[in-house]
């Protein structure tokens, strides 16, 4: 098992790989170290056919992530050069999470904001606790947010939403996030575990092509018309129909059992 820091516990299990931000003195603020492990666990979940699902939630129950851990940015984002490097980890963690070509599912428990949003943007799915709380401060703080780190808030919620969240600065409750279209599902808190674990299991099961011919057309029809990748969006669709996979869907259909897809 891929170990990159005691603040990310990584774990593998009936197809689903878990990440779990534990930093819980801090609300699970993430740290750099936290953002250098990312892409570095992301890596070793995408070359691991076994895993089909990736969870990513909080330690503790109350809080997702707080954000970045601002304790370190005297030190680590203080001056020009240490802003380029923190913000490359940033990047690299962000491209490894929007880059993934497994599902993503974030288990949000407790407080989502500022940095630890921005993760839950990049995944595929949100559900959350009926406590939780959502918010972007960067008003509050006087930084601001490039075009790449605000595509996707503005991708899903749309732009007066997204304008809403950024001009007031404010945390939002979980029923004002379900309205905007900011999560997928709300849940009691003593639920949320639960649905994620059924949820995830569900989609481990399901075709594993068949999930990222969805992932992959979704993301390129969000994009604008002359960025799409027409031909990946093809490819993928041709890599189902000609994967053993459709015929051992079509059989276990006919033999009315559950099919016991492979991936290929």
């Amino acid at each position: 098992m891929v170990k990159v820091t005691d603040q990310l516990i990584v774990e593998k299990k009936d197809g689903v790989g878990r990440i779990t931000f534990d930093n819980q003195a801090k609300r699970n603020a993430l740290t750099y170290e936290m953002w250098q492990g990312l892409p570095v666990v992301l890596d070793d979940f995408a070359s691991d056919s076994a895993v089909r699902v990736i969870v990513l939630s909080g330690a503790g129950g109350k809080a997702f992530s707080a954000g970045a851990d601002i304790s370190q940015f005297e030190k680590q984002r203080s001056s020009e050069d240490t802003i380029a490097v923190y913000d490359e980890a940033v990047a690299k963690a962000t491209n490894a999470l929007v880059g993934a070509r497994k599902p993503l599912i974030a288990r949000i428990d407790g407080f989502c904001i500022g940095g630890g949003l921005g993760v839950a943007m990049c995944c595929d799915l949100r559900i959350a606790a009926a406590d939780s709380r959502f918010g972007i401060p960067a008003a509050k703080l006087g930084l601001g947010y490039k075009l790449n780190g605000l595509k996707y808030l503005i991708d899903v919620v749309g732009p007066s939403a997204a304008m809403e969240i950024l001009f007031t600065a404010r945390q939002f409750d979980a029923e004002e996030a379900f309205a905007m279209g900011l999560v997928n599902r709300v849940l009691p808190p003593e639920e949320v575990g639960a649905f994620v674990n059924n949820y995830a299991r569900t989609i481990a099961e399901n075709a594993p092509l068949t999930v990222l011919a969805a992932k992959t057309v979704v993301r390129e029809a969000v994009k604008d018309p002359d960025a799409r990748d027409l031909a990946l969006c093809q490819k993928v669709v041709d890599d189902c129909f000609a994967s053993d996979d459709y015929k051992e869907g079509r059989k276990a259909f006919m033999e009315k059992r559950k099919p016991e897809f492979k991936g290929k």
